[in-house]
């Protein structure tokens, strides 16, 4: 080997190393991807304004938020001014007949919730957004919604949560 192409190789790893430290992202097993010098969240809490209004929804969504981003990320709860802030509300919830059969009978209702959502990153504002996400569950019409309600809410809380994580720490 010569001592030009030693020289060569030499500064190839140099700069490979210097390349892939300069970029630092933090990556975890569940798809979040966060930079260094985010270390703080705030979620604030997700007042019902649906015409049609759960009681407990508001709390639990808000609890659902924080859980997820708690056991998801490394990032602390802070009440307010977190680097990465979530404020929103719940805009719609609502029990609709699904797979209308004969006698015009409903085989199915189907329960949606809609919530709007505000991201703030207050690290890189480029990253901020304002989105509605909706989910919904589907049940036997022969159960009434308060027999099913409970279940069904806690599965579209689930999926609202994943929803917003996937949108925000994931950036999907």
């Amino acid at each position: 080997m010569t001592k030009r192409s030693a020289i060569f190789i030499l500064f190839s790893v140099f700069l490979f190393a210097v390349v892939f430290t300069a970029c630092k992202i933090s990556y975890s097993f569940t798809g979040a991807s966060i930079a260094p010098n985010v270390k703080t969240f705030t979620v604030e809490y997700f007042p019902n304004r649906a015409r049609l209004v759960n009681p407990n929804l508001s709390q639990q969504l808000t609890d659902g938020l924080q859980d997820k981003l708690i056991r998801q990320t490394s990032l602390n709860q802070i009440s307010e001014n977190g680097d990465l802030e979530f404020t929103g509300q719940i805009t719609d919830y609502e029990v609709r007949p699904m797979n209308i059969q004969e006698g015009d009978l409903a085989a199915q209702n189907r329960l949606t919730v809609s919530i709007k959502v505000k991201y703030t990153n207050n690290k890189e504002h480029d990253q901020d957004w304002e989105k509605t996400f909706t989910a919904f569950e589907d049940f036997d019409s022969n159960r009434s919604l308060s027999d099913a309600e409970e279940t069904l809410v806690a599965e579209i809380i689930k999926k609202l949560t994943d929803d917003i994580f996937n949108a925000s720490i994931a950036n999907w």
